[in-house]
């Protein structure tokens, strides 16, 4: 069976690499834990650095791992867990094969293809079909407030296109949406959060509303 869940302001930080006390994230961690029915030492999580390094994680792997911005896993009573606070938290799993995975997809990462390289590493090192795969892209920044630089619109739309760009705003979430479908993942198959963690209102840390923010989570469980 796979689960899977987003926090949210109300369950607090949930990073280490903060301003927030090493004790206090540790409680917050285990209350999640507790609300959301998975077992903290059994979770895999990463120091991200917004590049395109995928580790494969097992039941045994540490609980920390170095320098990578996505997780996959095939081993039962394994939690992955992604932190964000306007960057896009991915979830990949195919239940057929019992396949999940976690990415962090920035706007480095996006233009890594860091989703995309994940999905083709559960095509190809696990045996996962396109047709299988489900994909949940989590409340993070929208097109609506997600403005940038001149010259970086102008590389997006050499990179991607007119239609992923408007006003300099760009639109992270499509860009992923596209990566995935060009390798052959379903369309039906990715739910796209409509929420902006940045306007919308909603309980979601926003590093652009403010820099010394905390973290919430996307986790995701083999059970």
């Amino acid at each position: 069976m796979i689960k899977y869940f987003f926090s949210n302001k109300d369950d607090n930080n949930i990073a280490f690499h903060v301003e927030d006390k090493k004790t206090d994230v540790e409680k917050n961690r285990f209350y999640l834990s507790e609300k959301n029915g998975f077992k903290l030492e059994n979770l895999k999580y990463m120091n991200q650095t917004h590049g395109r390094n995928i580790h494969v994680v097992t039941a045994d792997s540490k609980a920390l791992q170095e320098n990578c911005d996505a997780l996959i896993c095939n081993e039962k009573n394994v939690s992955l867990m992604v932190m964000v606070a306007d960057c896009i938290p991915v979830l990949l799993y195919d239940e057929s094969n019992n396949v999940i995975a976690v990415a962090h997809a920035g706007r480095n990462g996006t233009f890594l293809n860091i989703t995309q390289k994940t999905a083709q590493q559960m095509l190809s090192k696990f045996s996962c079909k396109e047709e299988d795969i489900h994909v949940v892209l989590g409340p993070s920044i929208q097109k609506c407030c997600y403005e940038v630089s001149s010259e970086m619109e102008n590389t997006v739309i050499n990179k991607y296109g007119l239609e992923f760009t408007h006003k300099r705003h760009i639109d992270l979430q499509a860009i992923n949406k596209k990566q995935l479908t060009d390798i052959g993942i379903k369309s039906e198959n990715i739910l796209v959060s409509k929420i902006c963690t940045k306007c919308s209102g909603e309980n979601y840390y926003s590093y652009r509303l403010d820099n010394k923010c905390g973290r919430f989570a996307g986790v995701i469980s083999l059970l």
